[in-house]
């Protein structure tokens, strides 16, 4: 009987500890975020996403969507941070702090920004103000439904980023190419006036 009352003891004002590991790990994700788009150095920026898209996985493992989380780690932290990284390089872009990073439009950049996020809420609670939890059904976060959810459904958002982070890697390899090729002429050109 006990334990009955204490297991329905918890609500908003007593938290568990899962739902307070997952609060702080939000808030991780959140600075991270912030510090992602607020730095003034590239390299930085990218290794506080990795830090924002590792929590995100941290808060789905808290959720018990192993799968997500894992997919998360292998396609987001593997894959497109890697991507960036590889992106950074090969464009030459400065390692150090980039007074060019800021362009001085932060009052419209937040009012953008801001706009977005009421956008999205009000899309996320009206797309799920209907619906409920089978709590009898099939477990939600296992394998075979998120597989027949994301190859049914979302398939075609999902080739749609993969040819885009392929565009944005053979961007970058034409960009590397193309300085690497006026470095050469500038170079050539001044051994010919050296010469004369």
């Amino acid at each position: 009987m006990s334990s009955t009352l204490a297991a329905g003891a918890h609500g908003f004002l007593s938290p568990s500890g899962i739902e307070i590991a997952f609060l702080l790990v939000g808030v991780v994700v959140l600075g991270a975020a912030v510090l992602t788009v607020t730095t003034k150095q590239l390299v930085h920026a990218a290794l506080w996403l990795v830090v924002a898209l590792g929590g995100l996985a941290v808060e789905y493992l808290l959720l018990t969507a192993e799968f997500i989380a894992w997919v998360q780690v292998l396609i987001y932290v593997g894959s497109v941070v890697v991507l960036l990284l590889f992106g950074l390089m090969l464009t030459k872009a400065p390692i150090g702090p980039s007074p060019d990073a800021d362009s001085g439009n932060r009052p419209a950049a937040l009012a953008v920004a801001g706009a977005a996020a009421v956008t999205l809420v009000w899309v996320v609670a009206d797309a799920f103000r209907r619906s409920w939890i089978d709590v009898h059904g099939e477990v939600q976060g296992s394998t075979k439904v998120t597989g027949e959810m994301l190859f049914r459904y979302w398939v075609l958002p999902f080739e749609a980023l993969s040819v885009l982070l392929l565009a944005a890697l053979v961007g970058a390899i034409v960009l590397s190419r193309r300085r690497a090729a006026e470095a050469e002429k500038a170079g050539n050109e001044q051994e010919k006036e050296e010469k004369s």
